[in-house]
């Protein structure tokens, strides 16, 4: 910026850079029109005052810029940039401030005033490729001989800065002299070969917790950092998961060789397993609790024996389809004297009844194992609906079975349930009251009036957004249509259950309750496996 502001010979904004302001700016000799100065070394106020007196001084000459540069620019203290900012409103003719930084949220916080101020500019990082490249050509420059592999470690602990990749580099050259090896690069900065995550996991997915303590333990012997380990075991898994779901994808970095032991590891696990993995590592990241613990060894070992343990997933929908061939559990046809297992609760209707809608998004566990399902749970209008006026009609045609529309106590799930969640999620714009719409509890619909059951706390709220005809005129007219009523026929009636407000916990159970009264197939899955339905 400050040799295009200087140069004499730019042609549309870019310096020439062989002239003799670029050649001075750019070899960091001394310019009287470029300043830079360590805002970390000089971050008091006094200094700021300084800066705000050197700036009253023109250029030295008319056609040039004069340009103050502040590296590291979050150092400064509050008052400095107090004392700076008056001279920032108004800055004086033909001087330009840029203030360098590597985290500008700390310059939100401690003086928001400046940044709206400033013209900001965010640099995004280098990418591995693109160092790996730079590197290469350095090297080659140097007459160094260089692995790929070596590189490539090189630039994934630069983490997007190319500065940093050539200081490590530089460290390594040290050590090695003649040529940048890629056991050299992980003996220097401690790098965890992959051969040890690929270790691990095998581990993981044979499920042999014993195996983590003797694998925790040569790690250590062997000289590896903890937390090394931990920086590599997110990324290991990362790239495990991005396999799983794409064995081609580009979002990994790998040679041919080491991503296909990669790719044949991820298939032993499940996209569903991969990602509670992953969850599990941030979380323990996330609480920084390896670098503040004087038992790292320990703390490492509880998370891999927690990774260690995880038991695989298996789909809901599987379990549902395994009992009876897919059938309803309680349904099993061809069942014969010879059937050791009797059929548990009512026998469903043979025709299409309302509640034959896809099995609700939920986990499960069965003697320890855990099942989750792969869609979220869908409303599925019923096969026929009629007015609450209209008279009984028996289900799947055999002349027996619950009603479809008004009959609240029928066996099969009424379908006013399904008619309220698919209205409340059609309905936009209802803000925070959605949340209480959705965990309000549909208890009666009756000839036009449908009851909905909601905690203490939460009735007067939604009574007051009901009684206000323009903020509920569209959930009425989604919820009429839903239950084939006119809008003027509709009434919604709220009842306190008289119970004190409804915790998270208590809200996710009346979630699970509500889905099973959807689906008899799901309750009976529950029942006959011993189920426990998480969220």
């Amino acid at each position: 910026l400050a040799m295009a502001l200087n140069c004499p010979e730019r042609e549309g904004g870019e310096p020439c850079g062989v002239c003799d302001s670029c050649e001075r700016i750019w070899s960091g000799r001394a310019s009287l029109d470029v300043v830079e100065i360590d805002a970390a070394s000089h971050r008091g106020v006094e200094d700021a005052r300084d800066l705000r007196e050197r700036a009253m001084y023109a250029p030295t000459s008319e056609e040039r810029w004069k340009v103050y540069i502040l590296d590291e620019a979050h150092m400064l203290t509050r008052d400095a940039w107090n004392a700076l900012l008056k001279i920032l409103e108004e800055p004086p003719p033909r001087v330009v401030f840029a203030f360098a930084t590597t985290e500008p949220q700390k310059i939100e916080q401690g003086a928001a005033p400046v940044m709206s101020r400033c013209q900001r500019f965010d640099f995004r990082r280098v990418s591995v490729a693109d160092i790996v490249d730079r590197l290469a050509t350095v090297l080659e420059r140097e007459s160094v001989e260089s692995e790929p592999e070596a590189l490539r470690s090189i630039a994934r602990r630069a983490d997007g800065g190319m500065r940093d990749a050539l200081s490590l580099m530089d460290q390594v050259l040290s050590f090695r002299g003649d040529a940048v090896r890629a056991d050299d690069v992980r003996q220097m900065l401690g790098i965890v070969d992959e051969d040890r995550y690929l270790e691990f996991f095998e581990i993981a997915a044979n499920g042999d917790r014993a195996r983590v303590f003797e694998f925790v333990q040569a790690l250590l012997d062997d000289g590896y950092d903890p937390a090394e380990f931990m920086r590599g075991l997110g990324d290991a898994v990362r790239t495990l998961l991005a396999l799983s779901l794409d064995p081609v994808t580009e979002a990994v970095d790998l040679t041919p060789d080491v991503r296909e032991r990669f790719a044949a590891m991820a298939s032993r696990f499940t996209a569903a397993d991969l990602l509670r993995q992953l969850a599990a590592v941030s979380e323990f990241e996330a609480t920084g609790v390896l670098n503040r613990t004087s038992q790292q060894r320990i703390q490492l070992e509880v998370l891999l024996l927690r990774i260690a343990s995880m038991e695989s997933t298996v789909e809901l929908e599987e379990l549902l389809a395994a009992l009876g061939g897919g059938r309803p559990p309680g349904d099993r046809a061809g069942a014969g004297p010879s059937d050791p297992t009797p059929a548990r609760g009512p026998r469903p209707p043979a025709g299409p009844s309302p509640s034959a809608s896809p099995p609700p998004s939920g986990t499960g566990t069965v003697g320890g194992r855990t099942g989750t399902s792969a869609a979220p749970p869908t409303h599925a209008p019923p096969a026929s609906r009629a007015s609450s006026d209209a008279p009984e009609k028996p289900a799947g045609g055999t002349g027996e079975g619950p009603a479809s529309t008004g009959d609240s106590n029928g066996s099969a799930a009424p379908h006013w349930i399904d008619a309220w969640a698919a209205a409340v999620a059609a309905t936009p714009n209802l803000g925070g009251a959605a949340i209480a719409l959705r965990g309000a509890q549909v208890e009666s619909w009756d000839r036009g009036r449908l009851a909905l059951r909601v905690p203490a706390g939460l009735r007067a709220d939604l009574q007051a957004l009901l009684d206000d005809g323009r903020r509920s005129a569209p959930l009425r007219e989604n919820l009429a249509r839903e239950l084939a009523v006119a809008v003027e026929d509709l009434d919604v009636e709220i009842r306190d259950d008289g119970s004190r407000r409804m915790t998270a916990q208590e809200a996710t159970q009346q979630r699970m309750s509500q889905w099973m009264a959807r689906d008899p197939r799901l309750k009976e899955a529950v029942e006959e496996l011993d189920l426990t339905l998480k969220e």
